[in-house]
């Protein structure tokens, strides 16, 4: 009887309340009128990353040199927890985590598909497509569209979470990581609003992931075996999705998705050696390097980089949206983070998510976006055209060339779909600890409920809109968060600077009254 209460309780709250009816609201609209949710769908796009691009850029710049602060300066030496709490996960699980609950399925989306797409549609005006330069380009930017700028977004969420729920026991609450400036009016209203925020967010940007992987997941099942590549087909594959995702949730944190996280790793691994090798090995490894040097060598330029004379929208189509997809994103990766992250250093959490995951995706875009690139420059296929005709079946398109082809088609498709029920078994637990007044250990009854609902807004955004759809959703989403995440940086920073004032002052009273047992002996 306890259990059934304590479950009852945990989602009769407002959060939960108001952001399950606005997402429910969404779903029904798009079930009843398609066309008019996407038609809005499409002004709302275009407008915000029309008039919004520019605060988007600024700001996610200064998230990354913020975290770069952070990791070099004296805070880095602050333990998430307790001085002498030891780490709850290996390094390797750690990893494998941050990556899978992360943006895995958008690496292995883009990983083909982007480095292909910019050598046709080069960014930058004047350089001619499919050539030399455009490869080299193409290659550069895709590295910065996956590089520390999407990551350090996460740190910020996760840092500042993990800071207030394990170094100052508050909860875990997207909301409470503005402990750190003090409001005088309106506080809990606020907080509620931040929170409703954060969950509605998470739900549309978690969406949009698995809407991506669900039109791959199609569409290489209709390159690779013809079958139909249509809504009804996605739709199954949503509900397929979402039965396995609800059954892992239920297998909690320390089994479902670790089990899941390391078997992701593994394939990652796995594909990448066999790939590197059986692939153009020299000519991965030299663009991989190079890459790496002109990401590096153009990196402030690439991160203000905006067309207001020419009026392109290259950064609109892509850097925008990026920006816009992992902030929406943030509430979510974030406390997945930050839930992981006990018992280590701000330092270590810095360098971890800012550079171990971007490296993994650095690897992955050199070796698969890599080899397409060598054979359309130098074995005369077609790939970057047939992914212009479709951008979901690129990776397919590059494993027809090798041996083994259905074999690596068939593992491709798992790892999506893995990927993808990481991804929505980490956000199914996220929302229910966000809905459920923080609790580490959320109901499955909540767990539930988020998982039906964010199936429905997907299979909505999907049919209504497909890409279209659900980068709009993740735009229109950002924006507001935006401006809670510049808020928690300005609240962790100063409650960072407290926490080592006090520090010291303990330390010198400490060294005072050591002084004075001395002089007494």
């Amino acid at each position: 009887m306890k259990k059934n209460r304590k479950e009852k309780a945990s989602y009769n709250n407002p959060v939960f309340k108001v952001s399950a009816v606005v997402i429910a609201f969404f779903t029904i609209w798009g079930a009843l009128s398609p066309n008019s949710l996407a038609k809005n769908a499409q002004s709302v796009l275009d407008f915000t990353s029309y008039s919004f691009g520019w605060f988007y850029l600024v700001s996610v710049a200064g998230f990354v040199a913020f975290c770069i602060f952070l990791a070099v300066s004296k805070y880095g030496k602050i333990k998430l927890g307790k001085d002498d709490e030891k780490p709850e996960f290996s390094l390797f699980t750690w990893i494998s985590m941050l990556f899978s609950a992360g943006f895995g399925v958008g690496i292995v989306f883009w990983g083909v598909a982007e480095p292909l797409t910019h050598f046709t549609n080069p960014p930058l005006a004047g350089v001619q497509p499919q050539s030399e330069e455009s490869a080299r380009l193409a290659m550069r930017y895709s590295f910065f569209n996956w590089g520390i700028h999407q990551w350090s977004v996460f740190t910020i969420v996760g840092l500042a979470l993990a800071y207030f729920q394990f170094r100052k026991k508050s909860k875990s609450l997207v909301s409470e990581t503005l402990e750190g400036i003090h409001i005088k009016r309106g506080k809990e209203s606020l907080k509620k609003s931040v929170n409703i925020l954060a969950v509605i967010a998470t739900v549309i940007g978690v969406s949009t992931s698995l809407g991506m992987g669900i039109l791959q997941i199609n569409g290489g099942l209709n390159y690779v075996f013809s079958v139909p590549n249509n809504a009804w087909m996605q739709t199954v594959i949503v509900l397929i999705l979402l039965a396995l995702y609800l059954a892992s949730a239920t297998t909690g944190l320390h089994k479902g998705i670790k089990f899941l996280s390391n078997t992701n790793m593994i394939l990652v691994m796995v594909l990448m050696t066999f790939f590197l090798f059986k692939g153009p090995t020299v000519f991965i490894m030299d663009s991989l390097v190079l890459g790496i040097g002109d990401y590096l060598q153009n990196f402030a330029e690439m991160s203000f980089f905006m067309t207001p004379y020419s009026g392109d929208t290259w950064v609109q189509d892509w850097t925008v949206f990026y920006w816009a997809w992992v902030i929406a994103w943030s509430p979510f990766v974030g406390s997945f983070v930050a839930r992981i992250s006990r018992g280590r250093t701000i330092r270590e959490f810095v360098v971890g998510v800012l550079v171990v995951p971007p490296g993994i995706a650095f690897m992955w875009m050199a070796i698969f976006g890599g080899t397409g690139l060598y054979m359309d420059l130098f074995q005369n296929t077609a790939i970057a055209e047939a992914v212009s005709k479709d951008v979901t079946t690129a990776v397919f398109v590059l494993l027809q060339e090798f041996p083994f082809y259905f074999f690596f088609s068939i593992i491709i498709m798992a790892l999506i779909l893995i990927f993808l029920v990481t991804s929505a078994d980490s956000a199914v637990f996220v929302l229910g600890m966000m809905t459920s007044g923080g609790s580490l250990n959320p109901s499955n009854t909540v767990k539930m409920i988020w998982g039906v609902l964010m199936a429905g807004i997907t299979i909505v955004l999907i049919i209504s809109s497909g890409l279209t759809g659900l980068q709009a959703a993740s735009l229109v989403s950002a924006l507001p968060f935006t401006l809670i995440l510049i808020m928690m940086s300005l609240s962790l920073y100063r409650s960072l600077r407290k926490d080592r004032a006090e520090s010291q002052l303990e330390m010198e009273n400490s060294e005072q009254m050591h002084e004075l047992e001395r002089k007494a002996q």
